[in-house]
């Protein structure tokens, strides 16, 4: 078993450098499609073990803060590399991408993490405190984002104006940066498993070393910077079946949206499976509340500097799905406790707001 073990730990610390430098790779030639994509699930496996293993070392609730900002960091990344490198799409891709994960993450991660823990144990118990105050956070920031700029009159369209836009950014930092001191610092106990949840096998298994932690966390790193760049490489590949196919644009966020997640998604599920929910959850509505936080500053500070006009507002089948997911993950997170009941209805919502991208 420890042999194992062991060569399971090597494939996981080989994978990053192999992802980083077929990504490396792709900026100077052509790879093959195939190749690419196994490479890429590769460094999405290699990426949830070495997230779990900072996660392990520091503690909840910071590793989950580390995995949410690192993985965050590398969407905004992304999105600001495609919108100056497609122009034509940078007007919608921002805000396709944001709602995306928005509902990627409070209908499809959650309601997996909700079914598959609930499959296993019946019922889940979290604490309603912390989680409480990171939907409220959360509703505040899509509703100021993505809905507010369709009632606004300063500029046309679904738009802010560039005041607005930087008041609307100030707002979201000062929004993510007050949740983040609270989660870490003021009322981190508000987001620590209690009673029963306390007690789940790895809790005293013993921590890896300073340097094994280090070194995960550079590995996550290149990880997440490999899945990045090979997303970006396979992206004309995704483009041209999705224009094969007929597919919206909006089609290419949903993209984006569920490679760069899934390494968050992945951990967050395996620690539903393990009767983690809590930790689940913080990885779940704290991903969201980074997204939505880091990306829409950076996004907008772009857009000023370079007078490049974005469109944040969402039309009307969009703000309907995002009220009702807003609605229903509020009535789910009321009681502290889940059942497959609650699972299956996230997952019915992210189907539906699949189905209506493909067929809107």
């Amino acid at each position: 078993m420890t042999a194992k073990l062991r060569l399971a730990d090597r494939i996981n610390d080989l994978l990053p450098i192999l992802g980083l430098g077929a990504a490396l790779a792709s900026l100077a030639m052509p790879l093959n499609p195939f190749l690419v994509g196994l490479i890429l699930a590769g460094s999405v496996i290699a990426a949830v073990h070495h997230a779990e293993v900072v996660a392990h070392r520091v503690g909840e609730p910071f590793g989950t803060l580390i995995l949410a900002l690192a993985v965050t960091v590398i969407e905004v990344g992304l999105i600001l590399a495609l919108m100056q490198a497609e122009p034509e799409k940078a007007a919608t891709l921002a805000r396709d991408t944001v709602f995306a994960a928005v509902m990627v993450i409070i209908n499809l991660l959650m309601g997996l993490c909700l079914l598959s823990g609930a499959i296993r144990h019946h019922e889940q118990r979290f604490q309603r405190t912390g989680i409480g105050a990171a939907l409220a956070t959360l509703t505040v920031l899509t509703v100021v984002t993505l809905v507010l700029p369709n009632f606004t009159s300063s500029a046309p369209g679904p738009r802010y104006s560039a005041t607005q836009l930087g008041f609307v950014a100030v707002v979201s930092l000062i929004l993510y940066a007050t949740f983040a001191l609270v989660q870490t610092v003021r009322h981190r106990d508000y987001f620590l498993p209690d009673g029963e949840a306390q007690e789940e096998p790895d809790a005293h298994a013993a921590p890896p070393s300073p340097q094994r932690m280090w070194l995960s966390l550079a590995l996550l790193v290149a990880c997440l910077f490999g899945v990045v760049l090979l997303a970006k490489a396979l992206s004309p590949v995704i483009g041209a079946l999705l224009a094969e196919a007929g597919a919206p644009p909006a089609v290419l966020g949903v993209l984006i949206a569920a490679l760069i997640l899934a390494p968050e998604g992945l951990a967050a599920v395996r620690a539903a499976k393990a009767d983690r929910l809590q930790t689940s959850l913080n990885l779940a509505l704290g991903s969201a509340l980074a997204t939505i936080g880091l990306t829409i500053p950076a996004v907008a500070i772009l857009s000023i500097a370079t007078d490049m006009p974005i469109s944040l507002g969402l039309d009307a089948k969009s703000t309907v799905l995002l009220f009702l997911s807003l609605i229903v993950a509020s009535q789910t997170l009321a009681n502290g406790r889940t059942t497959v009941l609650q699972g299956t209805i996230h997952l019915m919502l992210f189907a539906i707001y699949l189905f209506t991208t493909f067929v809107p």
